[in-house]
């Protein structure tokens, strides 16, 4: 489903424009999927509500939020760009375009497929740093695959990308329909989106894949939940999103983590 073969040829440009991007080094692919594929895959995506498909566990953070990380048994479209995602051949393009030495998470924990309800919002965060299974895998890189047809701007959600230590205006990203964004997780690469007003019946949805990196060892110091940094929002929910590490890291002692219990 992935046109390949024009994603390689424009590699010596995607080095470039991702390098230089603002805030922080991210690239965007309008074009990434076959068209016609890419549509008949999003006309067989599950209703979230009707089909029980679970809410996010991010609490405050977001609203009306739905994930399905095991997505490619919804139907042999899903089964396709899972194989294209997951594929040597596109690690081969993410390892060429960013210089990191990076795998696809072929259980897609925290990612797959996401959709957004009415009045859903993602408050700003950056994301968390080892994989909730493999603390020796360093999560390096989001991969996000809009499929959105005819969004407008009325609709709100653009994907909102801010450096931590920035002062500037955020840069927006609209969440086209084929449009893939590729993106660094640090902890100063802040990303989410505002409260999205889409027609009714109608989500705002992705496909999110996460890329890792190898550490040399599991490492217990530095690793790192969830930090959120909600904008608009009162001074208890800013100081929550700041301790929120240090509860999950609590929690996760007693009750496990949810991001690998989400399926």
């Amino acid at each position: 489903m992935i046109c390949f073969d024009v994603i390689e040829s424009r590699l010596p440009e995607y080095r470039v424009a991702f390098q230089s991007a603002k805030p922080f080094p991210h690239l965007v692919i309008d074009g990434l999927c076959d068209v016609a594929s890419l549509n008949h895959l999003v006309d067989l995506i599950p209703d979230p509500v009707s089909n029980n498909i679970a809410q996010s566990r991010d609490y405050v953070f977001a609203k009306n939020k739905f994930e399905k990380s095991k997505f490619r048994d919804i139907a042999p479209e899903f089964e396709e760009i899972y194989s294209d995602l997951t594929s040597n051949r596109f690690q081969t393009i993410l390892r060429s375009i960013t210089g990191e030495e990076v795998f696809v998470d072929q259980e897609f924990h925290g990612g797959g497929l996401h959709q957004g309800g009415p009045g859903s919002f993602l408050d700003m965060h950056a994301d968390f740093n080892h994989h909730p299974l493999h603390k020796n895998w360093f999560r390096n890189l989001n991969i996000l695959v809009y499929l959105n047809r005819d969004w407008k701007k009325e609709y709100h959600g653009e994907l909102k990308l801010r450096h931590l230590q920035g002062n500037g205006a955020a840069t927006l990203v609209e969440p086209l329909f084929n449009r893939c964004v590729i993106m660094p997780t640090r902890d100063y690469t802040l990303h989410g989106y505002d409260k999205i007003s889409f027609p009714e019946g109608q989500y705002r949805r992705s496909l999110a894949s996460y890329a890792y990196s190898l550490t040399e060892a599991a490492l217990d110091t530095g690793d790192r939940s969830t930090v959120w940094y909600p904008e608009e929002s009162g001074v208890w929910k800013r100081a929550l999103g700041k301790s929120w590490p240090q509860l999950v890291k609590v929690k996760n002692r007693f009750f496990g983590s949810s991001t690998a219990k989400n399926k």
